[in-house]
């Protein structure tokens, strides 16, 4: 519990967990806004198209939340007291890696319910609720989807230590790499089936068809996606704590 407060304290000293965190929650709002806005009267807004900013763009501010959270420390040299503090060091890296995913969690849910309280305000006859269970997962699922991404991108920060570079390698992967994967001839539509962020879509918006970007092509449940991205972040992040442990800090 120590190390989980001393890792609490870290992050909210410093501006950049605050700035990310309101550039999150005004993406996914205010995307959610602007498609209430500018969508006829006569065409009913869906529940996916309001998610629509949170599901694009919320998950890659948060993992520039959570890279910065640990290539910072790297930045100026405070890695090494809490090093010294826990010789350790994958306990250290655990409780970042908890608190980094707690904070997305809590942006997710704060993001996704905003998103979905101004759609109901501003398009009260459009029937937009949350009357099923994919509407459940489209909405209530993305807090962990941020939070397992934030885990992602804390294994990510350590394994490439600079912010620049974690960033640039977390924000191409996320916006581009996958979809440019299905290019690639004969195996890319079979390679993307199994991409993780293609997966945490499938967990998010299920195979419906709907206004948005195309839905997801993964053979999985919606449960055993989230499961699947889950276990590749994991994987990632005991890669980073091998990794940590060797290297000098």
């Amino acid at each position: 519990m120590n190390l989980l407060a001393v890792e609490r304290i870290k992050l909210f000293t410093t501006r950049s967990p605050w700035w990310c965190a309101l550039i999150a929650l005004a993406l996914a709002i205010g995307f959610a806004a602007i498609i209430s806005s500018a969508t006829p009267a006569d065409s009913p807004v869906t529940l996916s198209a309001l998610q629509f900013g949170g599901t694009q763009f919320g998950i890659a501010v948060v993992m520039v939340l959570a890279a910065l959270a640990v290539t910072t420390e790297y930045r100026f040299n405070t890695i090494r007291t809490t090093f010294q503090a826990v010789p350790h060091r994958s306990p250290a890296l655990v409780a970042k890696a908890v608190v980094v995913a707690l904070v997305a969690l809590v942006i997710g849910e704060l993001a996704a319910f905003g998103a979905l309280g101004l759609g109901m305000l501003m398009r009260p006859n459009d029937g937009i609720g949350l009357h099923t269970t994919q509407d459940w997962l489209n909405v209530a699922g993305l807090g962990p989807v941020f939070a397992i991404s934030a885990v992602l991108a804390v294994a990510v920060g350590v394994l490439i230590r600079h912010s620049a570079g974690a960033i640039a390698l977390l924000l191409i992967y996320n916006l581009a790499v996958e979809d440019l994967i299905q290019l690639i001839p004969k195996i890319g539509a079979h390679i993307h089936e199994w991409m993780p962020f293609n997966a945490a879509n499938k967990f998010l918006r299920g195979s419906a068809v709907v206004d948005g970007p195309s839905p997801s092509d993964s053979p999985l449940s919606p449960g055993w996606a989230l499961a699947y991205f889950a276990g590749i972040a994991i994987v990632f992040l005991l890669v980073a704590l091998g990794v940590a442990k060797k290297r000098d800090a």
